[in-house]
This record gives C-alpha cells, structure tokens and sequence, in this order.
C-alpha cells in the first residue's frame, strides 16, 4: 500500500470475537485449500450496490463437512448451493459456516457458489480505511473503485478471507452500464454485451493472487500499450487512464520500463508475465493491485507532490509508480501469512525505493534518501503485529523497516551477496505465503550469519539499538549495546582518532574494551546503521 503517517489501522488493542473469526486460521478455514473463484458480479452505478455470486472450486485438506467463508454482513445472501442443493448456514459477525450435507474426504475436490446482494463500504478516505470509491471524472462519468487492504476482501465479495490461503487462479466478471468499461487483474479473456446493453467484462488471473489484491475499476478509460523486454522475455505493458489524461500519461509513465529493469536486476524476473503490468488510473492515490496497480499521484513526481526523505531525491521520479510496483515483488509474489507480519511486504518494498534511486543516480544518493526517512519513524510501537486478529503493526514497517534492512545489507558487507539474497527470496518463496520466521531464516543461511537478534530487536521492540562509548583514563574505550535484547549482537563500523578508514568492530551487550590511538573525535558509520550512538 502507498505510504501515509496514518496508514495504519488506529485503535487501542482490545481484541474480539469478530476479530479472531477474521484473523485465525482456525480449523474451519484450514480444513480446505482454496484452487479458484469465480466471481461474477454486476455493479449497480445509481444504487451503489452488488449483486451476483462467487464459486469456490477447493480441496479438502481433511475430512469436514462444514466450514468458514467471509462475507460482511451488510450483505444478504440469497442462497448457497453445492450439487443442485441448497445448503444450510449461519453466520456470526461477518463469518459464514457451510454445512454440506455430506462428509467431503481429505483430498476431494469440491465446489459450491453463493448467491449474494448488498451495498458494499464505501471508502471515506481511500486507500486508508478501504472500500469503494464511487465518484465521477471531469466528463461526469461514473468512476469506480475498491482498495481494502486491512478492511478485507470480504467487504465486497465472498471469500476465504485469510492471507495464508491464496487461490491459484481466478476469473472476475464484471458487469458494467453500457459506455463504461472494467479493469481487473490479469488478462482480459473476453467482453459480453448483455440484453440490457451493459457488457461484462471478463479477466482471467493465471497465478496466485491474495484477497485484497483482487479488484475492479470502472470507468471511461483511454487505452493504450506498450511492452518491456526483461529477463523472461517479453511482458505487456497496458495503460488505462481517463480521456482527459491520455497525452499526459503517455508523457509521464515514463518511469515504468527503468523501473521493471531496476527491480528485475535487483529482485528477479517480474512475478506475472502472463498476467502483464498494467497502471490504471484511479480515484485515489494507489494500491499495488497485482498485475493492475492502482494509480492515483496526479502525475506528479515524489509523493502527492512532496517528497517524503526531505532530500530532494524523492521528487525526482513518480513514488506512486514505484513503490506500487515494488509490491508486485513483495507483498503480491511474496505475501504475508498473517497481515501482523505486513511489514514483509513494506519494509522491502519501501526499501526498493532506495534501489530505484541506487540504479538511477548511485549508492550514495539511496543512502541519503534512507536516512532522510529516518524523521518519519516514530518507534511507537513494534513493527510485527499481534497475531490471529488481523491486526497490523506499526506504520513504522515503512522507514524503520527500510532501513533495517539496508543496515542488514552493510552488516553483510557484500551487495553481490545481497543481491542473490533478495532474488533468492524471491524465487524460494514467490506466490507462496511466509512468515517472520521464513524470511529471517533464509537470509540468516545464505549470508552465512545468525542476524535472529537483529531482526527481533527492530521488528519486535519499540527502541533502536544505542551504541555507548567511553573513553577511558588509558587512552583506549570501552563499549557495548544497549538493547531490548539480551543477545543482542550487531556488528558497527567506527572511525576512532587517527583513523582513516571504517574498522568494524562486534559489539555485544556485555562492555568490550579497544585501544585507541588517543584523544579527537570518534565517529560512527550512522549512514548505514540505524542506530544512535552516546560518546562520552
């Protein structure tokens, strides 16, 4: 999702039934593993309603005969029917319980569909709170939208509303007035006029996809296309942007291909090249829609207009297009189990910021960047979430997250190493669902180094590690960690009097002694760590 200082879900912890019912993975859902939708649906404009049904094609993962999809409870269901039969339900908040009037055996696959109708959210301050969006362009055409991240799929359409269970493709059906179009994920297979002179528009998503990712944009878009030739051959591009705007984005969406270049190099060959990249102008300000990213920045360069390090290298392309596009990598090919570990998805997609920048105007320009967005942290409250409650951790995923993960590439010392690291992630985990644990794992063995206390300090701890120094009666200094853990074991580089060089030194929680060539300043490498330093 796009940055904001309130992107967050605000609120003081108290946790309820409904949000475990949203947040765990609890039996009913992990009983069956999810293979593909069919959601096929008609967007009522004037009544700014829903209405139409989705299939659910799974497999048993052990013997059941009842379980648990998602559907908030604005909405009625009409009926749900499994083999020409009506089945029994019962809901609780915006949980629905299936029973099937038979026992489906581990390994079956089966199917039902659920006839639905009703009004979905409607979004007051998208893509914050999540929602629709229904508004009108300067034509005053209808103009239509969705982004709910957070909020969940299941506040348009239902589903098996859990980020650990992606399906494995997907076709969306979308009926729309005559004159209007739909853009959803994936390819556009075919568009069917009805007797109503409405068409429905239908897109086929030929790979996993998580919930929130799935989406519409309604309106009358201009088209056009171009293609970008990267690591696995050929990859369509599309654009989909409002008349009026149709000379301006051929202008601005200039960003894109040296992006997919930056990002392949740096990540691996782009996740969805069946699927295509498409940017489609929408009525708020982005979403990293997989293969449809939502765009909403004006077509202005930084972020709405500003630029978010204070350093200047943030307005010298898109941030929107960007970041956005990051999430295609992490968050859309790498997505999080539960949403209390986000920060997998915006800590390395803001940081793929800082590359961008890196391949466009050097190393040092992406440090100064990183460390410009250190204002914004506001180490508030962990990083990591609770867990089972759908809840998210602090907004601070964005820049504490970003620079603790170039702190991890300097500790590591070896970009060519780092590089392999982040496409290896990639490739290990692409369009799977992980965890904290499988991505500290992973670069932990590949860098051949045990950084477990680096990661649980920023992830899991409000504080940032302080370095303390003293100077001592002998000349040499004495120092160690402060830190939420006690392991705490991170190396640093430091100048002592007389240096000229970087040394770096292995601190620990437990004091450290060195010599030192004498008095004069010492300074501490706080470009590439972020950390605070006390000197005395």
């Amino acid at each position: 999702m796009c940055n904001a200082f309130s992107q967050t879900q605000s609120g003081e912890e108290g946790f309820t039934r409904a949000d475990t019912l949203r947040g765990m993975l609890s039996n009913l859902r992990a009983c069956y593993d999810i293979a593909y939708y069919h959601l096929d649906i008609r967007v009522d404009v004037d009544n700014r309603s829903i209405s139409g049904s989705n299939l659910f094609k799974f497999t048993a993962t052990k013997d059941l005969n009842k379980l648990q999809f998602d559907l908030f409870d604005n909405f009625e269901i009409e009926k749900i029917e499994y083999k020409n039969q009506t089945l029994n339900y019962t809901t609780e908040y915006d949980a629905v319980f299936v029973e099937f009037p038979e026992v489906i055996r581990r390994g079956m696959q089966a199917e039902f569909i659920v006839y639905y109708s009703g009004s979905p959210v409607i979004a007051r301050k998208a893509p914050w709170d999540g929602g629709f969006i229904f508004t009108e362009d300067s034509n005053r055409a209808p103009w239509i939208a969705v982004a709910c991240q957070g909020l969940g799929a299941s506040s348009w359409w239902p589903n098996k509303d859990h980020q650990s269970d992606e399906v494995d493709s997907m076709l969306i059906s979308v009926t729309v007035p005559r004159g209007l179009q739909n853009i959803s994920n994936g390819t556009l297979r075919s568009k069917e006029v009805q007797p109503d002179g409405s068409t429905k528009f239908n897109w086929f998503v030929s790979y996993p996809i998580n919930n929130y990712n799935v989406t519409l944009n309604i309106g009358d878009f201009e088209h056009f296309s171009d293609d970008f030739t990267g690591e696995n051959g050929r990859l369509p591009l599309d654009y989909y942007v409002l008349r009026e705007n149709l000379q301006k984005a051929k202008e601005h969406f200039t960003d894109v291909k040296p992006m997919l270049s930056c990002f392949e190099n740096w990540f691996g060959p782009y996740p969805f090249y069946r699927d295509g990249y498409k940017l489609i102008e929408a009525p708020y300000l982005g979403m990293e829609h997989q293969s449809a990213v939502a765009y909403g920045n004006k077509y202005q360069k930084g972020y709405a207009g500003t630029d978010l390090s204070g350093t200047g290298w943030g307005l010298k392309w898109d941030y929107l297009i960007i970041h956005e596009s990051g999430h295609e990598w992490f968050g859309n090919n790498i997505t999080s189990k539960d949403i209390a570990d986000m920060w997998i998805h915006e800590a390395f997609t803001t940081y793929s910021e800082s590359l961008f920048i890196e391949c466009n105007w050097g190393k040092e320009a992406a440090i100064q960047y990183l460390r410009g967005e250190r204002k914004n942290i506001r180490n508030d409250k962990p990083v990591i979430g609770p867990y089972n409650v759908n809840k998210e951790g602090s907004g601070d995923m964005y820049f504490k997250g970003a620079n603790l993960l170039h702190t991890v590439r300097t500790i590591i010392g070896n970009d060519s190493l780092w590089k392999s690291i982040l496409r290896g992630l990639n490739k290990e985990y692409g369009l799977k669902t992980v965890t904290t644990n499988d991505i500290i794992t992973y670069i932990n063995r590949h860098a051949k180094k045990d950084l477990t206390s680096v990661f649980i300090q920023y992830l899991n701890h409000t504080a940032i590690p302080e370095l303390q120094i003293n100077r001592r009666s002998n000349g040499s200094i004495s120092y160690k960690w402060k830190a939420d853990i006690a392991t705490f074991n991170m190396p640093v580089r430091i100048m002592l009097p007389g240096d000229k060089k970087w040394r770096q030194i292995y601190p620990t929680t437990a004091l450290k002694t060195l010599k030192s060539s004498g008095l004069g300043n010492i300074k501490v490498d706080t470009d590439n760590f972020y950390i605070t330093t006390v000197v005395k």
